[in-house]
């Protein structure tokens, strides 16, 4: 493509053949972006009692009862709790209720297992 002595009638084809191979390079350019994999955004991130109850959308006094009875998994820095973002994301996805309902046999095996049976008394 390129001649040594190039001349003022040549400059249009130059130029057009030019164009075409900066068009193919934006073109592997596009399709190399396009494959790449998109960054994850980090979620190991510790947030404050005020972050976690706008994320929740719950009370502080909601969110510290659910630290001391729900299992809500936090970690103590002295005075401060801290939550991680995918920790809590996993804690709320184990708090989930069954889709599937269930069936009438496991229903009933469900109630049996819940319920105490009294010992048989010793006859001597």
């Amino acid at each position: 493509m390129l001649k040594e002595n190039l001349t003022f009638n040549d400059l249009p084809e130059v130029v057009g053949k030019l164009c075409e191979r900066i068009e193919s390079l934006e073109n592997t350019l596009k399709d190399n972006f396009a494959k790449q994999v998109p960054v994850k955004e980090n979620l190991h991130v510790p947030m404050t009692v005020e972050e976690v109850c706008s994320y929740l959308g719950i009370s502080k006094s909601s969110f510290y009862y659910k630290v001391k009875h729900g299992g809500i998994p936090v970690i103590k820095q002295g005075k401060h709790l801290f939550v991680y973002r995918d920790e809590l994301d996993k804690w709320l996805e184990t708090g989930r209720k069954k889709q599937v309902p269930l069936s009438f046999e496991e229903e009933h095996e469900q109630m049996l297992a819940a319920t105490r049976h009294k010992a048989k008394s010793r006859e001597l």
